[in-house]
């Protein structure tokens, strides 16, 4: 089952405090992306983000899950405290490299 647009717009309107949201939609599913860096992968209306060092205090006790047949395990980020949604993201941001630009 595809994510709705309605999960991914609300992601989105919680994420806007952190800078420039955009979603991507690839196959059905949606790539989320603050300030030009993937930090989300969406995917059955369940917000994935990667498991790393920094932010496993906040996500102790979290669910975790593949976004998809072969995906890393990561985190399910629960988007009941927008304001913890937030700051996890944001930790997770500084964590993250900007994507790789692809030479043509």
């Amino acid at each position: 089952m595809a994510c709705t647009t309605e999960f991914i717009e609300f992601i989105c309107e919680v994420l806007t405090p952190l800078g420039e949201v955009r979603p991507r939609k690839m196959m059905g599913e949606y790539i989320i992306y603050v300030n030009e860096k993937c930090v989300i992968t969406a995917c059955d209306n369940t917000a994935f983000i990667k498991k790393l060092d920094c932010i496993e205090p906040l996500m102790a006790g979290a669910e975790t899950g593949c976004a998809y047949e072969g995906a890393k395990e990561g985190y399910i980020l629960d988007f009941s405290d927008r304001q913890k949604a937030r700051e996890v993201i944001s930790i997770l941001w500084q964590a993250l490299p900007y994507p790789k630009t692809k030479k043509k």
